[in-house]
């Protein structure tokens, strides 16, 4: 029936990449998708970015200064929640993909986060739920937060987790999903999506690292996590209002499940030679995959063993027997694996900002003329803003360069984008050590490396800017290429899972980044020169950034390496090819991008 009703209005008006509305009906191009409604999933994610960093940047002075807690654990729980924060999205995939749909599954999930911002605000507002103050610069001198109070505070945090893991990879998928990859226009302007998602949604960061920060510091805890929590109710109506607007895409089932079954059957078959033609493998009909608004991968002879699970034995056992189209798609994730585990590292330098950056920023001059005192966490909208405008010179000049030398409609490939940015991220931990270096030499200087008492070094805490502004110019290009490139080249059908490995490279670099903290901590502190200790003053944090450094060049040279051997997805439409096709119009020689660079 749907079929037909799409014929009887003409094809070319309906979207081709398989998107219904939300009863299954096919949606025509001029009514549904692109930028109009994404109007209102971008309200969201401002609103959604504006709570988590409103938390996030702050969170190390509340445990510090309200729940009493030291250095390293508190830079340990802040990066252990914004992991949860950012692994939980593997969680929030699956759902979606196997389940409920992504619109379905990121109203739940929206509805989590709202319940648990609403008991984070409880739990920062009642004098009952926290200790009483103290001033000690110590905090083993001060009284601990019990265990009730610990558990309210953490449990709102981790609810708020286990909400973002259902919105997080669904909602800029939902956006992605608005525009349809069989038409060359819509094709052009998804391209620029990414760029222009960042671009919208740091805005929220923007006001979450300035006002709330402020608010947070000077007016209080109770308004500072309120106004998030009343924004972030606001935006989910809104992005309600905009249901009419949206197309989407059918659940297709668990991609785990998909992905086990093909490494299972391959190795059931591991005796069976493969046919020398890839056509005696398995596979169905073109018009069987139309039906399920799916599309048909032609067989690769990368990874090749994974091929035998498609070997005709006589058995209709999903466990024995795959189609070509699901080996390929099984093998487009696994192909990602290498580069998601290089993206790690950026992801645990990243984290530095939310914790160690900002401490440092507590020992600093922090005045600007006599009665206004700059948030130590404020800084972090330094990162915003230089990603900001690196977002807008990159989509508008830099591309616009490059597309002239290299041909490729990109500009350039989005793994060069990521390496670019992981360059700048080991020049950002060596100008962090160098400051470091400098900030402790002021302290001895001034006889403050033994003082416990709080006091601010004479030097001002724009010392500290250089480092920030390079995060936001590195993420311009790391941060932004990792979204685009998982979601580009997951198969149609795991697009959510997809997004869900940029989001878990930054959990697992949290995590990691609290492993390298405490266990250089606890190792150094044996050894009786402890890099990292709660005065800072006599710690060797220079040390530690060194070390951060050489990491990231390692792991960089490993990621060039993975780089060279990556072979990208061939484009299920033509999209790509029309776009050059136009390059050409321009006077540019024609180009095709190809499969094997990076």
């Amino acid at each position: 029936m749907a079929a037909s009703a799409a014929e009887e209005s003409g094809v070319d008006d309906y979207t081709k990449d398989g998107t219904v509305d939300l009863k299954g009906n096919p949606v025509l191009r001029s009514k549904r998708g692109r930028w109009k409604a994404c109007s209102f999933i971008v309200v969201y994610e401002v609103f959604e970015r504006m709570a988590y960093y409103g938390i996030s940047t702050n969170l190390i002075i509340f445990l510090t200064k309200k729940l009493h807690q030291g250095t390293v654990a508190s830079a340990n729980n802040v990066t252990n929640w914004s992991g949860t924060v950012w692994i939980m999205p593997i969680l929030g995939a699956y759902i979606a993909d196997a389940h409920l749909g992504r619109y379905r599954t990121f109203l739940i999930a929206s509805a989590i986060c709202l319940t648990g911002m609403g008991l984070l605000t409880l739990a920062v507002s009642l004098p009952s739920l926290k200790p009483p103050p103290c001033l000690d610069v110590n905090k083993g001198n001060c009284k601990p937060a019990s265990t009730l109070q610990l558990a309210v505070f953490f449990g709102a945090l981790y609810m708020l987790a286990l909400g973002t893991g259902g919105t997080k990879p669904n909602i800029s998928t939902i956006g992605a999903d608005q525009f349809d990859e069989f038409h060359p226009k819509e094709k052009a302007q998804k391209l620029s999506f990414f760029n222009w998602w960042m671009f919208s949604i740091f805005f929220g960061t923007l006001f979450a690292t300035t006002i709330l920060v402020y608010i947070q510091d000077n007016v209080g805890w109770s308004l500072g996590y309120g106004l998030p929590t009343i924004g972030l109710a606001i935006s989910i109506l809104i992005f309600v209002a905009g249901t009419p607007f949206y197309r989407h895409k059918l659940p297709t089932g668990s991609p785990f499940t998909k992905m086990a079954s093909v490494i299972v059957a391959a190795v059931r078959n591991w005796r069976l030679p493969l046919p020398n033609d890839p056509k005696e493998l398995h596979e169905l009909g073109f018009e069987e995959y139309a039906k399920q608004g799916a599309f048909r991968i032609d067989s690769t002879p990368s990874l090749r063993f994974l091929n035998k699970a498609a070997i005709r034995r006589g058995s209709s056992d999903s466990w024995k027997l795959c189609t070509v189209t699901q080996v390929e798609e099984t093998k487009q994730m696994l192909r990602m694996i290498p580069v998601l585990i290089c993206t790690f590292m950026p992801s645990t330098m990243l984290a530095q900002t939310h914790t160690l950056f900002i401490k440092q920023g507590t020992t600093l001059d922090r005045s600007i003329g006599s009665h206004f005192q700059i948030p130590p966490a404020s800084l972090a909208a330094f990162v915003t803003i230089s990603m900001l405008l690196s977002v807008v010179i990159y989509d508008r000049l830099f591309v616009k360069i490059m597309q002239r030398i290299t041909k490729n409609p990109r500009g350039i490939t989005l793994l060069q984008r990521m390496g670019i940015g992981m360059i700048l991220h080991v020049l950002i931990m060596i100008i962090a050590s160098r400051v470091e270096r400098h900030r402790l030499d002021v302290a001895r200087q001034n006889g403050q490396v033994g003082n416990a008492s709080g006091q601010a070094l004479p030097l001002t805490i724009f010392t500290l800017l250089p480092q920030f502004m390079l995060v936001g110019v590195a993420d311009a290009f790391t941060e932004v290429a990792k979204i685009e490139f998982f979601y580009d080249q997951a198969p149609e059908s795991m697009k959510s899972l997809g997004t869900s490995y940029s989001m878990t490279s930054i959990g697992i670099g949290n995590f990691l980044s609290s492993f390298l903290l405490s266990t250089v901590s606890s190792i150094t502190h044996k050894r009786g020169n402890g890099w990292i200790m709660n005065n800072l003053n006599a710690s060797h944090l220079d040390y530690y950034y060194a070390f951060l450094a050489v990491l990231s060049a390692i792991n960089f040279f490993l990621f060039l390496l993975i780089s060279k051997f990556y072979v990208y997805k061939a484009e299920v439409s033509g999209s790509i090819k029309v776009l050059a096709d136009e390059l050409k119009d321009k006077k540019l020689k024609p180009f095709g991008e190809k499969h094997t660079h990076t």
